[in-house]
């Protein structure tokens, strides 16, 4: 490994400054393993989905920050532990899945995973712990490796007594998980030189078992950051909204709903996500903490555009700003907030197509739609039933107006330039283009 840059913050003081870091082992060590160019380091991620999700971003823009000041990032997809289960933080067990529903799903991630990292020329790594644990053999496995591990000690990590005071219980293969992820770690320092695993606060205890086994078995020393857990201030878990979950999959989350996602964030959390969410500078970022009103949403379009441009691209970050200003209207960011910003600073372009959008023959509306089957159309729906309940509760907008009427018939006569707005609530927004 090269001699860092001195020249440059310490890894550790960024993550620290930027809100990643709740604990640390054996910092000072840690903060030596890390002063040298090319240190490695791991973050498992969980196939039980194709996507990851908002709530997936601290780990992930951790791992880019490390890439950032020259350690290789390694992206561990649990491919063998997903077939088991990770009862941490959860109080009912998962849903089992098949070998090659996980494969899929590792697919999926990777393609996500490699838009905030660089994994060119081994810059970073992505591998699949189903390499390593498929194979394992049950008594050897307990012989070499289960034997290290008291039960006593296990029963008391978080993560398990969570489950066992729960209804349900913790099923055997969940209470494996531990010794299987300590293995995990076991296995990179060996095969890859990584001595540094991350995670949120829940893999705590996961975290120190895997020290401790490399420390027992390899007679190395190895470390642990792990992460607190991201709320929003109104104490919400980060990505859960009324919605579902915010997916990094443009499939899932079209690249205006998730610019939306961010532009609706609580004035207070601008400054804390530009510092967890985006690379801009900290000096930067810390003006934003006493702004209000215009200058705050200003901010608010800076945060937004600069992360859907790190899950999307910066072309689908600018179609977006100007989807959005074709909805809302234009505005401008000042040149001197947060000017590291790639932004475009001046109001107008046209971005229409990139709000969700149904083309629909202009013929299909002399008759009339009912407008609760619009709503279903457009997806803003899950059924007719669930539309007529958004219209009877006050949430169904068609261009700006409120609608409250079920029967409500939508004709030619509801047309604005060619098309018509739906809006569900106050956030999500579909145009059906008129043929």
């Amino acid at each position: 490994m090269e001699q860092a840059d001195s020249g440059r913050p310490h890894v550790i003081d960024t993550l620290r400054e930027r809100g990643f870091i709740e604990q640390t082992t054996h910092e000072e060590e840690l903060r030596q393993y890390l002063q040298r160019r090319g240190a490695s380091c791991y973050i498992g991620f969980d196939p039980t989905a194709s996507s990851l999700h908002v709530g997936s971003l601290v780990p992930i823009m951790a791992l880019a920050q490390m890439q950032r000041h020259g350690h290789r990032p390694i992206a561990l997809v649990g491919g063998g532990t997903g077939l088991v289960g990770d009862p941490s933080g959860k109080t009912e067990s998962r849903k089992m899945l098949t070998e090659e529903a996980v494969r899929q799903n590792v697919q999926g991630l990777r393609e996500q995973l490699s838009r905030f990292i660089d994994f060119e020329n081994d810059r970073a790594l992505l591998l699949n712990n189903a390499e390593w644990l498929i194979g394992l053999q049950v008594i050897p496995f307990l012989r070499d490796i289960g034997r290290h591990f008291s039960v006593n000690r296990m029963i008391k990590a978080e993560s398990y007594r969570m489950r066992l005071e729960s209804e349900e219980g913790l099923s055997f293969i969940e209470f494996n998980y531990m010794l299987l992820q300590a293995y995990d770690f076991m296995a990179l320092a060996a095969q890859h030189g990584c001595h540094l695993q991350m995670g949120g606060s829940d893999q705590w205890g996961n975290i120190v078992a895997g020290i401790d086994l490399v420390r027992k078995l390899r007679q190395e020393q190895a470390f642990g950051i792990t992460f607190p857990l991201i709320t929003t201030s109104s104490g919400a878990k980060m990505g859960k909204t009324a919605q579902g979950a915010i997916w990094l999959d443009a499939q899932r989350t079209s690249p205006f709903d998730y610019y939306q996602f961010w532009i609706n964030c609580d004035d207070q959390d601008v400054a804390r996500f530009l510092a967890l969410f985006t690379f801009l500078p900290m000096a930067e970022i810390r003006k934003v903490g006493g702004l209000e009103g215009a200058d705050v949403n200003g901010a608010k379009m800076v945060l937004a555009f600069e992360a859907t441009g790190l899950a999307h691209g910066v072309q689908a970050a600018c179609d977006a700003l100007q989807g959005a200003e074709k909805v809302f209207g234009s505005r401008s960011v000042p040149d001197d907030l947060l000017p590291s910003s790639g932004i475009p600073r001046k109001a107008g372009a046209d971005g229409e197509t990139m709000v969700p959008h149904t083309p629909l023959p202009r013929a299909a509306l002399q008759a009339g739609i009912p407008l609760f089957k619009l709503f279903h159309m457009a997806g803003l729906a899950s059924s007719g039933g669930s539309a007529r309940r958004l219209i009877e509760q006050g949430g169904a907008y068609l261009n700006g107006r409120r609608i409250d009427a079920q029967d409500y018939l939508v004709t030619e006569r509801d047309a604005v330039n060619q098309g018509i707005l739906l809006r569900s609530g106050k956030k999500k927004y579909h145009k059906i283009n008129l043929m």
